[in-house]
């Protein structure tokens, strides 16, 4: 079996950042699949399940309700590694053109305070894996250490 692109990306130089993972025709239209990389794969210690179950409510619910970009926003989950989540939007864009709204959505995290949207018996399956101080730590974290400071490397993803 053929191995699919994001398992053909260097994982030993990617670092933390914002990356094309892959962009795709669907019905006429360019969707654009980012890889929002948190932790550096297999070097530091990936994201708790409750960490990052939580910033995907938090970040879904986000997204989702965004003024500008809300009607573009497909899918926002995690990666089964748990060193990153995944964005797909509608569009033709680039990495350096989805930073201002990965900023404002890790800012809207790192801020939240009280009842995690979703965050109950009848809306999620498995509701009681939530921590919301861990993930408003790793969003700041990602905020202070990456989006805020991001260059080339944090952007493209290495050749």
């Amino acid at each position: 079996m053929e191995k699919i692109p994001s398992f053909t990306i260097d994982h030993i130089r990617l670092k933390r950042g914002i990356y094309v993972s892959r962009q795709d025709m669907v019905g006429g239209e360019c969707v654009t699949t980012f890889d929002v990389r948190m932790k550096e794969p297999n070097r530091e210690p990936v994201l708790s399940p409750s960490a990052i179950h939580t910033i995907e409510h938090l970040a879904a619910t986000f997204l989702r309700n965004h003024p500008q970009w809300s009607n573009s926003i497909i899918y926002w989950g995690p990666m089964g590694c748990l060193t990153g989540n995944y964005l797909i939007v509608k569009g033709d864009l680039t990495s350096a053109e989805i930073l201002p709204l990965v900023r404002e959505t890790f800012e809207f995290v790192a801020a939240f305070e009280g009842e995690v949207p979703g965050a109950s018996a009848r809306d999620c399956g498995n509701y009681l894996l939530m921590n919301l101080p861990e993930a408003r730590w790793e969003a700041r974290k990602y905020l202070d250490e990456v989006l805020s400071c991001a260059t080339e490397e944090n952007l493209v993803y290495p050749q």
